[in-house]
């Protein structure tokens, strides 16, 4: 199987979009900065990777931030950690050669020298590179993977997701109409609410800027709802939670709404709905499971290839973009999974 591939060059150099200042809240354009490096060489077990996408994802603010998480910050001066995929033109690994194509934490840069362990997945399938960033980069992985082994669907159940328009929440409700669920999406704008029915396949959505939350939901799911797939937390959380039958299952994979975690945010107490709807509440990181990622990969290539799922793709061109793009990630300004090309 062929991949497409786009045109790419080999630069004298290796441009790299450095961290230089923790973010307060969602990282500007500010706290980067473009440095110029010598490409670097590698070394016995590893690869010379010239990237060729580089993703944007909701993980990286964790990743600047130096409010607790569940990886370290990037180090001050570093090219900004980064899922992305490129093309070996050099390897000092057995398992690799000169022209595979490769996803993995590669960094916000134009070359990258990768050990194994930095490397997920070859990008083997039949489809643009575009494509497989959005299908196989974490969130579409993460779709697939959180609504399958903690949302347990089942033909019947009513199932809402949040920022239901995004680069998770469209392969979700996707995936839940796929398995039978009755599908309802909940987005920041009118174009999204219709873009979440004409394109993605949600039986109904919901403005939540506009609409007067829950009622509105209960009009839609008047039997209640058994799977919330969460990207946002906060006030929309506090709300669909009240709705959720016993036995409903919460998949935590996003806090987009809340501004910071320094001061800790308050809000209504939950521990009652959780004990009398016995609800169970996960939380999802796609890292926990590299051992599932090249099946769920090749499941979603299959799905996209027979037009189970449809992918939408937002790129900017030219790593000069680099900076500015999780502000615009966070403002809702992406029609699609966002990446660089460089």
């Amino acid at each position: 199987m062929t991949v497409p591939l786009p045109s790419y060059d080999l630069p004298a150099t290796n441009r790299q979009v450095q961290l230089v200042r923790r973010p307060q809240g969602v990282p500007l354009a500010e706290d980067f900065a473009l440095s110029t490096q010598a490409v670097p060489s590698p070394r016995h077990g590893e690869v010379l990777i010239r990237n060729l996408l580089l993703s944007v994802d909701p993980a990286q603010r964790g990743w600047a931030s130096a409010e607790a998480n569940y990886a370290s910050p990037v180090a001050l001066g570093s090219p900004m950690r980064a899922l992305a995929i490129g093309m070996v033109v050099e390897s000092l690994c057995p398992d690799y050669q000169a022209g595979d194509c490769l996803y993995g934490f590669f960094g916000w840069q134009d070359y990258a020298v990768a050990t194994p362990d930095q490397i997920i997945l070859k990008a083997h399938h039949p489809l643009p590179l575009e494509a497989q960033l959005a299908l196989f980069g974490i969130s579409g992985i993460t779709a697939y993977l959180a609504l399958t082994l903690c949302g347990r669907p089942q033909a019947g159940d009513t199932l809402v997701v949040s920022t239901a328009a995004g680069s998770v929440g469209s392969f979700v409700g996707q995936l839940g109409k796929h398995m039978g669920c009755h599908t309802i999406g909940l987005t920041g704008s009118d174009d999204k609410v219709a873009r979440c029915q004409s394109r993605y396949g949600y039986d109904q959505a919901l403005n939540y800027k506009t609409a007067d939350l829950a009622p509105d939901l209960q009009k839609l799911a008047p039997q209640g709802v058994d799977i919330y797939f969460d990207n946002t937390g906060g006030p929309i959380l506090d709300t669909v939670l009240r709705q959720m039958n016993v036995a409903g299952r919460i998949v935590q994979c996003g806090t987009a709404s809340i501004g910071s975690w320094s001061p800790l945010p308050t809000g209504p107490r939950n521990e009652r709905e959780i004990m009398t709807r016995r609800l169970t509440w996960s939380g999802f990181i796609v890292l926990d499971h590299r051992a599932r990622y090249a099946q769920a990969a090749d499941d979603m290539a299959r799905m996209a290839l027979d037009g189970t799922l449809v992918y939408d793709t937002h790129v900017l061109h030219g790593i000069e973009q680099a900076p500015k793009a999780l502000s615009l990630l966070y403002s809702g300004g992406n029609h699609g999974k966002l990446m660089i090309a460089v």
